[in-house]
């Protein structure tokens, strides 16, 4: 009940994250900036956290890793940027719909086939009905959104999937990663550097080839206080997901994380939060998330 609970809260956190995400490139003036800027803040809070407990000694065991093992960062800067690319556009509900299909697709294929460790688990009844409704449900979001692939594309639904694909990858590959550094902490820890060390790189080749502008710092000043609030809810997410995947299974985490995000990202749009444009929540999205509810019931309990 706790590990569900835990899923559940965590998934609200990443529709929060999202939105004052937007803030945060809005002050800085490119995507790629605002997410080296949060990944950042976040690697160093949690590097002080982890000497602060005395974590630093499981970085010894890295030389026991296996390569893909260290790689669990990747997926925050794809996340990231994915959803400061994708909630102006197409808006909190439907770019996240479009993370929840991806979530379900490759934690899915993780629990199935094994994959990153983590124990195969077969696919019962009530979960495949409760993937059925899980994947209405965004259907139906999707769909009651209107012009959504009109406004954005086929290329940017495609990233909105992928982006969203990568997050029971990362907490499986982290929670593997624990087995042999131990400490939750630094496992976060060394998730986010990796991650902070790839969007620089990623920035910095951008910046190169003229692709995206230099990083304003200036209006930050004025930035509100709760658009730093992104790197911590990216570490508390990442933490608990490697925390949880091993005791629920990835179709049962990212169920409850789902509904967790679709819920806060309903609240979102309805009151126009964190200065996001405010859509109505209709009745299509209404029956949505009930489904999102329903699926994620199914799936946890089938």
């Amino acid at each position: 009940m706790v590990f569900a609970l835990s899923a559940l809260l965590i998934g609200g956190l990443l529709a929060i994250q999202a939105s004052v995400n937007v803030q945060l490139t809005r002050a800085v003036g490119t995507p790629y900036g605002a997410s080296t800027l949060q990944l950042g803040v976040a690697a160093g809070v949690l590097v002080l956290a982890t000497v602060a407990i005395g974590g630093l000694g499981g970085l010894t065991q890295l030389a026991h890793a296996r390569p893909w093992q260290l790689l669990g960062g990747l997926a925050s800067p794809i996340y990231i940027t994915s959803g400061i690319l994708l909630f102006p556009r197409l808006g909190a509900l439907a770019a996240g719909g479009l993370f929840v299909t991806g979530q379900m697709i490759s934690s899915l294929a993780i629990d199935l086939l094994g994959l990153f460790d983590i124990p195969r688990r077969p696919v019962s009844a009530g979960i495949a009905f409760g993937v059925v409704a899980l994947l209405a449900g965004i259907v139906v979001i999707i769909r009651g959104q209107g012009g959504v692939v009109a406004r954005g594309g086929i290329p940017w639904l495609l990233l909105g999937i992928v982006g969203g694909g990568v997050l029971p990858i990362q907490a499986a590959v982290n929670a593997s990663l624990r087995e042999i550094v131990g400490n939750p902490v630094t496992v976060d820890m060394i998730s986010f550097l990796v991650a902070v060390l790839t969007i620089f790189v990623v920035l910095v080749a951008l910046r190169l080839l003229g692709r995206t502008p230099a990083p304003k710092f200036a209006p930050l000043r004025e930035m509100p206080w709760w658009g730093w609030l992104g790197g911590i809810c990216a570490s508390v997410y990442v933490m608990v997901t490697f925390l949880v995947v091993p005791a629920i299974g990835a179709a049962g985490t990212v169920a409850l994380t789902v509904t967790g995000q679709q819920i806060a990202s309903a609240t979102v749009d309805g009151l126009g939060l964190f200065r996001m444009v405010r859509r109505k929540l209709t009745a299509p999205r209404l029956v949505g998330l009930g489904l999102l509810v329903l699926g994620s019931v199914l799936i946890q309990f089938g």
